[in-house]
């Protein structure tokens, strides 16, 4: 199986991602992941998503088989349907460039083979040429963060042009971050009566500039001023942001290429979108 692929599925088993993935495994959970399937490792309290993967990488093809099964299995979810078939879908996809897929049948997990044929997937139509940079000014955003955020955006393009991949994903994570900001400045009253806005210490609201990125997704949603699709690609954009820290992209092993970028690209636009039409009401 390619590294690429291990990568991901060691990404699976963490649950970092909650977006996509199913559940979220702490350390003593990621032990007793293992312990059932019958492997006897246990955490050592290191990174985990780079330890999961170490393990992944001394398995047989049967003890891998094991584990994605597991993955797979409505067992290892309390038999959720919600959450195994998020489970299934999320899995499928990782797994679709090696040629298989697990469904179940009644509640075990099965293995068949796929036909790989990418023309038949959904693309990206259209290249992504300059775009007009959005009139942040006129989204009412607080003075100067609008100027700023047309630079931001401007030099995002030019990185693109010039293939400097990784430092056009940290921009469009600032983009994100900083919109979405503003979006809560200019909506105080909203965002503080939000559900699941996130409190401090004393169970009260926090100022705004202290929620991190994945809250102001989260709440943003909550709101209804993203889409659910948005939403979820906002968290993998979030992610990719995090490259910004050298140990970070050594621990995953990961540069972003042309179709990475192009993607992220397309959820920036995405959440200016919704935004907009949100500030323009």
């Amino acid at each position: 199986m390619d590294q690429k692929t291990l990568e991901q599925i060691a990404e699976f088993i963490c649950g970092n991602n909650e977006a996509i993935h199913p559940e979220y495994r702490s350390s003593s959970k990621i032990t007793k992941f293992f312990h059932n399937i019958g492997l006897p490792y246990i955490h050592d309290g290191s990174t985990r998503a780079k330890w999961v993967l170490d393990r992944l990488n001394e398995l047989t093809n049967q003890q891998l088989a094991n584990v994605l099964k597991r993955l797979a299995s409505p067992r290892e979810y309390g038999g959720d349907k919600e959450i195994v078939f998020k489970a299934l879908k999320t899995l499928n996809s990782i797994l679709y460039v090696e040629g298989f897929e697990i469904y179940l049948e009644g509640i075990e997990p099965k293995f068949r083979k796929i036909q790989i044929d990418f023309n038949n997937t959904r693309e990206i139509e259209r290249e992504l040429k300059p775009l007009p940079t959005p009139d942040f000014l006129v989204l009412g955003l607080d003075v100067g963060v609008g100027e700023i955020l047309q630079n931001r955006w401007n030099e995002t393009q030019k990185c693109i042009e010039s293939k400097a991949y990784l430092a056009s994903i940290i921009l469009m994570g600032s983009i994100l971050e900083g919109v979405l900001l503003g979006v809560f400045q200019k909506n105080m009253k909203e965002g503080n009566q939000a559900k699941n806005a996130p409190k401090d210490k004393n169970d009260k609201i926090k100022n705004f500039a202290e929620w991190k990125l994945a809250e102001m997704i989260d709440v943003a949603h909550q709101l209804g001023w993203i889409g659910i699709d948005v939403k979820k690609y906002s968290h993998s954009l979030r992610e990719f942001r995090n490259l910004i820290h050298p140990y970070e992209q050594m621990m995953y092993r990961f540069s972003p290429d042309e179709d990475t970028t192009n993607i992220s690209w397309l959820v920036v636009q995405a959440v200016i979108n919704d935004l907009a039409n949100k500030l323009k009401t």
